[in-house]
């Protein structure tokens, strides 16, 4: 969707709450406790009353705009935003360009579009030949070393492989320590098993072989076998440079949101027209969020 015809489509608080009454009720309206669908509408409270039950319902319940009193249509041009490029866009960025007041109101509605993102992440489970390894993100302590053992945040990173030996989909994890603990619970939650996962020679990864997983473990070695988790190397590299490059570094406390909006655009690289609608679809999905931490 160009921009052109995103304003054409969601111009109007009206045509946003239309939009989420046919998503909603793709055939008309059913009321949530009792499923009559004759109902009144609310104009003035943006309801719709069920005339059986007379329980009240929204279109925006359950979705990350529940009960928000920012107007849709900022929230459609936040989730179009956040989907236009790849480079994504700051809270910063989204204040200016919303016109929010508060830089907390474009922070939060960044972190639940993000959160959403993560949910839908989870749908999809890597299979066939897959690519793990670990990375460190954040700065270098003074003086202190570089990779495992330092205080960065280590993250883990896997990467499906096509039949031609191309990227296919990727998942990246938060977790406190590289060890086999760590290794199997990601792998259980993200990768099917009975697939192939290459890794490096790193002794945590050995874990995987009580777990259902044909497990290839090889040093790695640029000059010897260059092509050995190229793509996740790749992958990584990429993520940094995002995270870098559009937020300036993160702290721990919030990478995985970052991580969560990298995966959720990479592994829709191939299917930018639809991209918008797709994360539109997790914001309605993906609704009830306790604790944005």
């Amino acid at each position: 969707m160009t921009l052109i015809e995103f304003q054409e489509a969601f111009a109007t608080e009206d045509q946003c709450r239309q939009f989420l009454f046919k998503k909603r009720w793709p055939e008309g309206f059913v009321c949530p406790k009792c499923s009559h669908n004759e109902y009144y509408n609310i104009i003035s409270r943006h309801r719709y009353q069920c005339k059986v039950c007379n329980h009240q319902a929204s279109v925006t319940a359950g979705t990350i705009m529940d009960r928000t009193q920012t107007p849709l249509v900022k929230w459609f041009l936040a989730i179009y935003l956040m989907t236009a490029d790849k480079r994504g866009i700051s809270a910063m960025a989204l204040k200016a360009q919303l016109g929010f007041k508060s830089y907390n109101t474009a922070w939060t509605m960044c972190q639940k579009i993000r959160r959403a993102m993560g949910k839908r992440n989870e749908d999809h489970a890597l299979n066939g030949i897959v690519e793990l390894d670990d990375a460190f993100f954040g700065g270098s302590s003074q003086g202190g070393k570089r990779g495992r053992g330092t205080d960065k945040t280590a993250v883990l990173v896997s990467v499906s492989l096509t039949k031609e030996g191309k990227p296919g989909y990727a998942k990246m994890k938060v977790i406190g320590n590289v060890d086999g603990e760590a290794v199997t619970k990601f792998a259980k939650g993200s990768i099917t098993s009975g697939s192939e996962v290459r890794t490096d020679g790193f002794p945590a990864y050995s874990a995987l072989k009580e777990s259902g997983y044909k497990l290839t473990m090889k040093k790695f070695d640029t000059e010897k076998d260059p092509k050995h988790l190229h793509w996740t190397h790749i992958v990584i590299s990429n993520a940094k440079a995002f995270i870098n490059g559009t937020f300036h570094g993160l702290d721990s406390v919030h990478l995985q949101r970052y991580l969560d909006e990298f995966c959720f655009r990479f592994n829709r690289r191939h299917n930018t027209d639809s991209i918008f609608s797709s994360l539109l679809n997790s914001c309605l999905r993906f609704g009830i969020i306790r604790n944005l931490v």
